[in-house]
């Protein structure tokens, strides 16, 4: 499995599909932290948000990069399980590598500041262990995400396309909506609200969005398991 996963990072960073995701996530990160000094945790909390659509793009280019015929094949060599497997963990470690540039883009910026003196908001150390949180739960979701919308479940581009766009659309306007089922979607923006408030989110809010991010992906990659079974 681990074999099939470095085979699957070298062909997706060697045949250049990594590209555009990276341009993109570096036109992102310049626009949102280019415009002035904010706190720590509100910066990288709307950054999340940012990078959750991307993170979910970038997981489809490498679920898609290899051809169906050798998929099949690697499913035969080392069973469904461990093939699938493989796929979600060399996206996995492309997101958290997408993280890391995240959080290191606003430094040649100064772009992040600590509280004002006497202020009951998040400290500078506070709100980059706050800032690591929103992104490891971003890049969860959006692998989750992306995974769903991989050739291998969808068959075709458009409704793979269809899927990333509805997820990502959703996650947004039903994470501002109090009223319209916001546990459908990630806790995206619930998680950046949270982070951009005056005081520091309490440890049982946190322990919330985790457990929210963690049920919404593995009912999300259930669905991904089930279909990927009966289309494959």
């Amino acid at each position: 499995m681990i074999a099939l996963t470095r085979m699957r990072l070298a062909g997706f960073l060697r045949g250049g599909r990594a590209t555009a995701p990276l341009i993109t996530v570096l036109a992102v990160l310049s626009i949102l932290h280019g415009g002035g000094p904010a706190p720590a945790a509100a910066a990288y909390g709307y950054s999340a948000v940012w990078l959750f659509p991307i993170l979910a793009w970038l997981t489809k280019l490498v679920l898609d990069t290899e051809p169906d015929a050798q998929r099949r094949l690697a499913r035969l060599a080392v069973g469904p399980v461990r093939e699938a497997t493989a796929g979600l963990l060399a996206a996995t470690v492309l997101a958290i590598g997408v993280c890391v540039l995240a959080m290191l883009a606003p430094l040649p910026f100064q772009a992040i500041t600590g509280p004002e003196p006497g202020s009951p908001a998040p400290s500078l150390p506070q709100g980059v262990l706050l800032g690591i949180l929103a992104h490891l739960l971003a890049a969860a979701a959006g692998v989750a995400l992306g995974a769903l919308a991989g050739r291998a479940v969808t068959r075709r581009v458009l409704p793979g396309v269809a899927v990333l766009a509805t997820g990502s659309i959703l996650a947004v306007v039903l994470g501002l909506s109090d009223s319209i089922a916001p546990w459908l979607v990630p806790p995206m923006m619930a998680t950046a609200r949270a982070l951009s408030g005056r005081t520091a989110p309490a440890a049982v809010d946190l322990a919330v969005l985790v457990a929210w991010t963690a049920l919404w992906c593995t009912v999300v990659l259930a669905l991904y398991a089930r279909l990927r079974r009966d289309r494959s």
